[in-house]
């Protein structure tokens, strides 16, 4: 395995995992938008546990969503995909320290790092797809229901939360990618070297056991005493 390319992996899905939980609770997924109004006097700005509502002198005033099961089906999978992503990438990040090279834990045994490696490479895969589908899944509603000319309720716009997923859905693949590509690399130049013995003393070996041996057992034929004058 190459150590820089570890690395990077490593780096890629650590700062991933952590824009992810700078993603989950923050408020701005989605904001009203300010399209055909002339005057604005309040935003209201929800996510995926909360809706909130701030005026023009300041004021913020929050509440949770009353219920999960009276929730749209795309609000529920959101949730439950961007949970996903933020254990996935825990067990990456966990996967991955274990199996770099620069790293003590699991000794020598290059083969296990490897693998071990490429467990947290799909660990920072599955966080990746996880994250784009819920955050892709939620813009569209979103922007599905803006371009609605018979959509009743209040149109919101992407909020900056969505822009910060992409990036660490992004940045979780490439790490990922890097991590299960390079994790059988170089396993084979690091194994134990066994010790091979020359020809020769295989050879001289042979010879001595034969010697050894009676010669009724080398030959199979008794000679007589006459036999060595």
């Amino acid at each position: 395995m190459d150590s820089a390319v570890e690395v990077v992996a490593f780096i890629l899905g650590f700062i991933a995992w952590i824009m992810l939980g700078v993603c989950i609770p923050y408020g701005y997924w989605k904001v009203s938008t300010v399209d055909g109004s002339v005057i604005t006097t309040s935003t209201i700005y929800e996510n995926l546990w909360m809706s909130c509502a701030s005026d023009a002198t300041g004021l913020h005033n929050c509440r949770e969503f009353p219920s999960l099961l009276a929730l749209s089906g795309y609000l529920q999978a959101s949730r439950a995909l961007m949970i996903t992503a933020l254990v996935a990438g825990t067990l990456g990040n966990v996967a991955a320290m274990v199996g770099l090279k620069c790293t003590k834990v699991g000794g020598d045994n290059y083969v296990f790092k490897g693998r071990v490696a490429g467990v947290g490479g799909v660990c920072y895969l599955v966080e990746g797809l996880c994250a784009m589908v819920a955050i892709s899944w939620y813009a569209f509603n979103i922007t599905r229901e803006f371009f609605d000319p018979l959509y009743p309720g209040t149109k919101y716009e992407i909020g900056p939360a969505l822009y910060i997923g992409w990036c660490a859905g992004t940045m979780a693949l490439i790490g990922g990618c890097c991590l299960c590509c390079s994790c059988n690399q170089g396993t084979a130049d690091k194994q134990p070297a066994y010790y091979l013995a020359p020809r020769g003393t295989i050879m001289s070996a042979t010879q001595a056991s034969r010697i050894t041996k009676s010669p009724s057992e080398a030959g199979g034929t008794n000679y007589g005493r006459n036999a060595y004058v």
